[in-house]
């Protein structure tokens, strides 16, 4: 099963190195997505509730959220997210370097979609991203973003 429209991911993370590392391992998957990135959690929800400067903002189909951040970090916008009546059907995948199991208890209580451990290495993290999008935008049905 192909998929004719590009995925809208919104990828929530600080740090340069891992932007670019999820940016490769998209084009080396041969993903056909339109990728939007916000560097904190604040931005983040500036972007999903469409505030300035994200008034044209559209909405994902998932969101990519790192969980160590400035400002505002993944647990608060995940948190944030999840009170929002407009965004809280929203899908959410937690991709971090993180694997305390402090981290995923609350990452799941907080109601994320699932949590997923970054692998160190391209080779690796480009397979996660693969399984990713093969599950889902292949094998769940997502709702409707009107």
């Amino acid at each position: 099963m192909s998929i004719m429209k590009p995925i809208h991911v919104l990828l929530v993370d600080d740090d340069e190195a891992d932007i670019e590392l999820t940016k490769q391992a998209l084009l080396t998957n041969k993903i056909k997505i339109d990728l939007d990135i916000c560097f904190d959690g604040i931005e983040a929800m500036q972007y999903l509730r469409q505030e300035a400067p994200f008034e044209n903002a559209t909405r994902p189909d998932i969101v990519l959220l790192d969980l160590n951040m400035p400002r505002k970090d993944g647990r608060e916008t995940l948190q944030d997210i999840r009170a929002d009546e407009n965004l809280k059907s929203l899908p959410v995948v937690i991709l971090t370097t993180s694997e305390a199991d402090t981290d995923i208890f609350k990452s799941y209580k907080l109601g994320c979609s699932c949590y997923v451990s970054k692998p160190v290495g391209m080779d690796e993290f480009s397979k996660v991203l693969q399984i990713l999008k093969d599950f889902w935008f292949t094998v769940v049905k997502l709702p409707n973003k009107d």
